[in-house]
């Protein structure tokens, strides 16, 4: 590289209205990408439902142990998207490629690790008193989808990298194609349709780790064949290690990883908290939970623009830049869970009714216990975003151990213990483990945000 400076076309219009366009600018295909990104989850999740309640209920435990362990790494590729915003603020095009070189070393060594622990995934559920046949399930769709947690990881550092640079469009499109093309594969392999074999759960997770996998090369193709983003020479070089950038990733990553861990494993811990109560209270809790994953998709896109607009405006000492980004996402985030709510509360049976064939002896049974936590879904989604969009801001900041600490009390200590006392001493089940969730992601909510205008507030 002829130098060690690239100019970053952003932008230092402190103004509302540039700051409420730069997010929608941004946040519509990120938003769009984290959509797409579940209805690849959701369609596995139809389709193996029409199987049978068993296979709905094997599904949703692999997947939630599968995304455990993804969601897990992604806190390391996360930390990629501050570390190059804070670069680009400041110029430095050095900065931006040891981040995303050192982020995909990471993650690969992060595939490499978390391999045996899917492997080994019937005796952990077999031990967390899981249904032997769910659990037998869960594992054989497990040891096949295991292969796509590199490239699925690899994705998200790639996205870091165009997300940084502000050009989310890419993200969008990648992942609408790996949606279509996952939804296409599956529903050829699960059913055995067009001569293919009837493979039920192992074709759900073929065409898992065949979109994965697809959508890692487009991305890799496209940052190769685009001369902004090649002059930043990632892949230069690219075995050469960076020992101070990967622990900076890693010591970041790390506490980012342990937020996203509490919260989603407060849902797994529900998943068998369910299953404790009954087969079929594990399906209909699979549905709403699945259906709170979708709404939650639009903060969590939001929480990355956060990240993104603050670390940016963190990156030239922008101070009044920070709030201004800060107040517009919170904004639009609040908004659009707000309807969201209003949604999910008005037609709930509507809503579960996509995922069942009532035709089915056990389907309308699974429906009517659905009913109830889809509501109550409904009702949490404005705290789930404030506490999604809080620890973006905080990211952009940088911070992320304290938030860490924050979120691990709010989720465990309040959320889980409420929602087990709900459940059990207080007898109110299924819907009790779900006012645990609101509960905790309440907690969370004040914590995070209260932080970060308290961290803004010391520097004005």
């Amino acid at each position: 590289m002829s130098s060690q400076v690239i100019a970053f076309e952003g932008t230092t219009d402190n103004s509302w209205s540039s700051h409420m366009r730069a997010t929608f600018a941004l946040g519509v295909p990120l938003v769009g990408a984290q959509l797409a990104q579940m209805a690849i989850h959701t369609t596995d999740v139809i389709l193996v439902g029409w199987l049978g309640t068993t296979e709905l209920a094997s599904v949703v435990l692999a997947t939630q142990m599968f995304f455990l362990v993804f969601i897990f790494g992604t806190g390391f590729t996360s930390a990629v998207v501050p570390l190059v915003a804070q670069a680009l603020g400041r110029s430095d095009a050095v900065g931006v490629r040891r981040s995303v070189r050192m982020g995909l070393w990471i993650v690969l060594a992060y595939g490499v690790a978390t391999a045996p622990l899917l492997w080994l995934a019937e005796p952990i559920l077999l031990r967390l008193g899981q249904a032997p046949d769910v659990a037998a399930n869960a594992a054989s769709y497990l040891h096949i989808a295991q292969w796509g947690v590199f490239p699925a990881l690899g994705l998200m550092a790639l996205r870091s990298f165009v997300t940084g640079l502000e050009n989310g469009g890419i993200v969008l499109y990648v992942t609408i194609g790996m949606f279509i093309m996952n939804a296409i594969v599956a529903y050829v392999l699960i059913f055995g349709h067009f001569g293919a074999p009837a493979l039920g759960l192992h074709g759900a997770a073929i065409a898992s780790v065949v979109a994965n996998v697809t959508g890692f090369l487009i991305a890799l193709a496209y940052v190769e064949s685009q001369p902004k983003m090649r002059a930043y020479e990632v892949f230069v070089r690219f075995w050469r290690p960076d020992w101070s950038m990967l622990r900076e990733i890693f010591l970041l990553g790390l506490p980012i990883s342990f937020t996203i861990l509490a919260e989603t494993s407060l849902f797994s811990a529900a998943s068998l908290l369910m299953g404790m109560i009954g087969k079929l209270q594990l399906a209909a809790h699979g549905i709403a939970l699945q259906l709170a994953s979708i709404a939650f998709m639009i903060p969590l896109g939001l929480a990355q623009v956060a990240t993104v607009r603050v670390g940016l405006a963190n990156g030239r000492d922008d101070l009044l830049g920070v709030k201004r980004a800060a107040v517009a996402v919170l904004v639009i985030s609040v908004f659009f869970t707000a309807v969201g709510s209003i949604l999910y509360a008005a037609v709930p049976r509507a809503l579960g009714g996509l995922f069942l064939d009532v035709r089915q002896g056990e389907a309308e049974t699974v429906l009517t216990l659905a009913v109830p936590l889809i509501m109550i879904a409904g009702a949490f989604q404005l705290v789930d975003g404030l506490q999604a969009v809080g620890a973006g801001l905080l990211r952009g900041l940088k911070d992320t151990k304290v938030p860490m600490i924050l979120a691990l009390i709010a989720y465990w200590p309040i959320g889980f213990a409420c929602a087990w006392i709900f459940a059990f001493p207080l007898g109110f089940h299924g819907p009790g483990v779900w006012f645990g969730f609101v509960t905790g992601l309440a907690a969370a909510a004040a914590l995070l945000c209260g932080r970060f205008w308290l961290l803004v507030g010391r520097r004005t």
